[in-house]
């Protein structure tokens, strides 16, 4: 198992400081964010063209990785495939071939993205559009020796009442999507919020927990039990603000990782525990972030075994 990072956290940066700063930092892996551009919402980076990459430009990327001790474990552009707008459903799924293309190039196995909602249509008339139009993401990045890995974050924020937005978040969706000839980006932080014990999760599903995410979530009671599961009604202008619980780095909320390396080990995982930083705490400018990667660095990397 190698400790990576997802590079979204630091938009700023390009691609070769990421790199630099994450060699001496002692991580091992980059999740590389790839959006054809940032703006869209937070915690999205535009650090690799895959809308024009060839390969030339691969065999520096892999020169860079190789000058840095680094792996790239996977490309990401986490975005909804289900959207109900049908040109912005098209430039989405573009851009993922687009991103396929390059992970081709690069002999990168796997690109990761939302399953997605149509929010304006029930969840069973969701599901059948996906079954209708996935499959052929699924072959496209299979004829490119590439897995399409979605993790299962809720993307509340993404329906305007805060419902999911993202249709992988639970077990019993895993196993549709599973049939559709998906994988998982597992990421503990969302089950514990909405109430599935993480652990439990891995053994059942270990053939398909190719890659995983490490952020952590800060629960409060108190607040849930004025809000409710489904958060405040009146967000302020912000629909992820539920107000009973944030992200934060490994460490510093619920999520028991010395649970979770030990039972990723015990059901063969050998990819990359890869970490998504959304702490707001340690946010705001660039020290602070990768203060907060340092921070993620020190809780995961005595667990993992050389």
């Amino acid at each position: 198992m190698k400790l990576g990072m997802l590079t979204a956290c630091l938009p700023q940066w390009d691609l070769a400081r990421i790199a630099a700063w994450a060699q001496e930092a002692g991580y091992r892996a980059l999740e590389v964010a790839v959006w054809p551009a940032t703006g869209g919402r937070d915690f999205e980076a535009a650090h690799l063209p895959v809308a024009d990459f060839g390969p030339r430009r691969a065999e520096k990327t892999r020169e860079l990785f190789a000058r840095h001790g680094l792996e790239l474990s996977a490309l990401a552009y986490y975005e909804n495939n289900l959207h109900p707008d049908p040109t912005r459903r098209e430039e989405i799924r573009t851009h993922l071939k687009h991103a396929i293309d390059a992970a081709q190039l690069l002999g990168v196995p796997y690109v990761g993205t939302f399953v997605g909602r149509d929010w304006t249509k029930p969840v069973a008339d969701n599901l059948a559009e996906a079954e209708r139009i996935l499959p052929e993401l699924v072959e496209y990045a299979g004829e490119r020796d590439v897995k399409i890995i979605i993790e299962n974050c809720v993307m509340e924020g993404w329906h305007p009442d805060g419902y999911p937005g993202n249709l992988a978040y639970s077990p019993e969706l895993w196993e549709w999507m599973f049939s559709l000839g998906l994988y998982l980006n597992w990421d503990p932080s969302h089950l514990t919020w909405i109430g599935i014990d993480p652990v439990e999760t891995i053994a059942p599903y270990a053939d398909r927990i190719v890659h995983a995410q490490a952020k952590d979530v800060e629960l409060d009671p108190a607040a849930r039990n004025r809000y409710g599961f489904f958060g405040r009604t009146d967000k302020n202008g912000n629909p992820w603000d539920t107000g009973w619980w944030r992200y934060r780095v490994p460490g510093l909320g619920q999520v028991d990782w010395r649970r979770v390396v030990d039972r990723l080990y015990e059901h063969g995982f050998t990819g990359t525990l890869s970490v998504e930083h959304e702490d707001p705490v340690w946010s705001g400018d660039a020290e602070r972030v990768t203060q907060g990667l340092r921070i993620a660095h020190r809780t995961l990397r005595p667990l993992l075994v050389d």
